[in-house]
């Protein structure tokens, strides 16, 4: 066997590494997939299944439905897009499945999120390209008459909302924006729910230079919202952008609110920080008594006009 093909041709901390073969290790918390059965859930009532969105890409969603849930009082439809640095997570991982599950129980709603595929093996925007394609699949259900029988019977197609952590936020805001440049038919996006979002930095990150070969760098409107000419007609009239007090990323958030306040956008903006938690406290340590608030918050942004 050639020991050349073990040789390491990039790395990243926490994310993955490529070897010279090819082959991509995926490393940090997410890299080991820890899969959540679908059904019903004992504890907080939820059932779930899973979905093909598209066999021709591949990419697949788990959906999220409140035990209790009839066809005669539809609930509001969350679409969830994960974090994971568009190189890790799924929402089969038990972290992101368990979460979704207590929102879909706390507000009520029913939650679908969108498993895209991954960097470095899909460069980006696929991530990105893929999500807007499974909001346009999920929107085939607004007339009752879409492939998948939950999503016809119990989702309110006037109460939609995007939401999404980390860079799973970056995905949200981009279909959002996205929606609302091509006045998308079939929902009302009510709503943003932006949990620690992932946008460039005052420096070009490395780690995005290589799984987004294609970017334009401080110019791009993915890393970048406040160059998009777009922006002001992003759907949705109301945000929340969640943050936490020990996140170095805090800033990037910061500087995404007052973009958009700026644009001309025209919505509501809301901000909720969360005190003594780092970056995603809620998928890295669910335990912490800040998960439970933090739920709460997006439940009552949900639910409240």
């Amino acid at each position: 066997m050639d020991s050349s093909t073990n040789e390491i041709t990039h790395e990243f901390p926490l994310r993955f590494r490529v070897y010279k073969d090819g082959r991509v290790e995926r490393l940090g918390r997410f890299a080991v997939p820890d899969p959540a059965p679908t059904g019903l859930d004992p504890k907080t009532h939820v059932q779930t299944k899973d979905v093909v969105v598209s066999s021709e890409s591949g990419v697949s969603a788990r959906l999220f439905l409140p035990k209790n849930s009839h066809p005669d009082h539809k609930l509001p439809l969350v679409v969830h897009y994960h974090g994971g640095a568009f190189c890790l997570g799924s929402p089969f991982d038990r972290a992101f499945h368990n979460f979704l599950q207590l929102l879909a129980a706390e507000a009520n709603a029913f939650v679908i999120s969108v498993d895209y595929r991954l960097a470095p093996e899909h460069p980006l925007p696929t991530a990105h390209q893929d999500s807007w394609a499974a909001l346009q699949w999920i929107v085939t259900h607004s007339n009752g008459q879409g492939p998948d029988s939950w999503l016809n019977e119990y989702a309110d197609f006037g109460r939609v909302f995007l939401a999404g952590e980390s860079a799973g936020a970056n995905i949200a805001h981009y279909v959002a924006v996205q929606a609302g440049a091509t006045e998308l038919v079939g929902p009302k996006i009510v709503g943003l729910l932006l949990l620690h979002p992932g946008f460039g930095g005052k420096e070009l990150n490395k780690m995005y230079s290589f799984i987004y070969p294609t970017s334009t760098g401080f110019s791009d409107p993915i890393l970048y919202p406040k160059m998009d000419p777009n922006l002001s007609r992003m759907a949705g009239a109301k945000v929340l952008v969640c943050v936490a007090e020990k996140d170095s990323s805090k800033d990037v958030a910061v500087a995404y609110s007052e973009a958009l306040a700026k644009s001309g956008w025209g919505g509501t903006l809301s901000f909720y920080e969360t005190e003594g938690e780092d970056h995603c406290f809620f998928l890295v340590n669910p335990r912490s008594d800040k998960v439970g608030p933090l739920i709460k918050v997006m439940a009552d942004f949900i639910n409240h006009n």
